[in-house]
């Protein structure tokens, strides 16, 4: 199959289920070697997405392409070059969870061993307990050793910390992001916006199985306000405050918000009554993502 600098495109793609709409013409483009939040509420059509990607169904219309093949046609030797981890593991109840590892790994052409035993130690697994003895965040352990481990090309991870700890979470957050390094491309969906935030490096949102946005962390913020909390010696004018929008005063404490290009502007206009604090805050991901959804609820409301 053909290289390509788009390892997971679609176009248009439909999947049905009876008279339910899953994915509603669906565009989805992910670059190599790039790490590529999927986000989405339950219902928006993620996992959908995802099994037709893997393979696992047929689309109704519109086209896929994986790492230049078909995923539906050339499924197994897709399967050789992808590793895939859901948020849901299950286990061979009698297997070990170091061979359920090297079981996994075999079937992507082997695993880099000494990676294999660091991925082990750093996610405090015991590789010799059985399938049936593992809790739920050890059965994702496993999975995500066995994928990380793997000389994997494409990464797919649909809610991949699931029921792990936090502190677990930051060693998941530091190996993916060391998978970045060696060129792996990944597509990364999970629920945990930080984890999102913090690791990709372009976004897709997912509503009612249409992508609503896609960009950079920075093209998808756009014009979004940015927060100001401000604690100030005297109360301003509110002809002073021109420049800020959704002022609110409490005593000599300020909350507002601003555009982004009026941060300069703003600070100017604050400064001489005197800042005994300022926190200037961008918009985050979650925010930007509840505000999508309330606007757009708002806008299928109003239809």
């Amino acid at each position: 199959m053909p290289d390509t600098a788009q390892v997971i495109e679609t176009q248009g793609l439909v999947k049905r289920f009876g008279r339910f709409t899953a994915l509603d013409g669906l565009d989805l483009s992910v670059a190599r070697g790039e790490v590529h939040g999927f986000l989405g509420p339950n219902g928006a059509g993620k996992s959908t997405t995802i099994r037709v990607l893997l393979g696992l169904l047929r689309a109704n219309g519109g086209t896929a392409r994986l790492l230049g093949g078909d995923p539906w046609s050339d499924v197994v030797e897709l399967h050789q070059r992808l590793a895939y981890v859901p948020g849901d593991v299950a286990l061979w109840p009698s297997m070990s969870g170091g061979e359920a590892i090297d079981l996994l790994g075999s079937l992507r052409g082997g695993l880099d061993d000494a990676r294999r035993d660091e991925l082990v130690e750093r996610f405090e697994l015991d590789p010799t307990k059985r399938g049936r003895q593992y809790s739920k965040g050890n059965r994702q352990k496993v999975a995500i050793v066995a994928a990380l481990a793997s000389n994997a090309e494409l990464l797919i991870l649909d809610e991949p910390t699931s029921g792990l700890d936090p502190l677990m979470e930051n060693v998941f957050q530091e190996v993916l992001g060391e998978a970045k390094e060696r060129g792996t491309t990944v597509l990364l969906s999970s629920h945990i916006l930080s984890e999102v935030e913090t690791l990709a490096d372009r976004l897709s949102i997912i509503r009612a199985g249409r992508i609503v946005e896609t960009g950079t962390l920075a093209q998808i913020r756009g014009n979004a306000r940015t927060s100001v909390h401000a604690t100030l010696t005297r109360t301003p004018a509110a002809a002073d405050l021109a420049a800020l929008h959704d002022v609110h005063l409490d005593g000599a404490r300020l909350t507002a918000t601003v555009d982004a290009d009026g941060i300069g502007p703003a600070m100017s206009a604050l400064a001489p009554y005197g800042l005994e604090s300022l926190t200037v805050a961008p918009p985050s991901l979650e925010s930007l993502f509840l505000r999508l959804y309330e606007d757009e609820g708002d806008a299928a409301g109003a239809r």
